[in-house]
């Protein structure tokens, strides 16, 4: 048995990066939410790594306003990070 598959149903290894992304650009949450069209809550459940789905129209907002890529907000921790 492979060891993603002891992993409860909702684990994930999928790690934002949202923060560094807007402390590069010295922008705000709020300034993302607003120009993204999204609640900074919403943008907050994302950024801490608590999403469970995201939407490839949210992404690819996101993406426009930062100037970057889904491979530079997202990342995939190894398995051994989650221990």
């Amino acid at each position: 048995m492979s060891e993603q598959s002891n992993l409860p149903w909702e684990a994930h290894r999928i790690v934002c990066h949202l923060d560094l992304l807007l402390a590069d650009r010295e922008m705000t949450l709020t300034a993302l939410a607003e120009a993204v069209g999204l609640t900074v809550v919403n943008l907050s459940i994302l950024k801490n790594d608590r999403a469970k789905a995201v939407r490839f129209s949210t992404l690819t907002r996101i993406c426009d306003v930062l100037g970057c890529q889904p491979g530079d907000v997202f990342s995939l921790a190894s398995p051994s990070d989650l221990k």
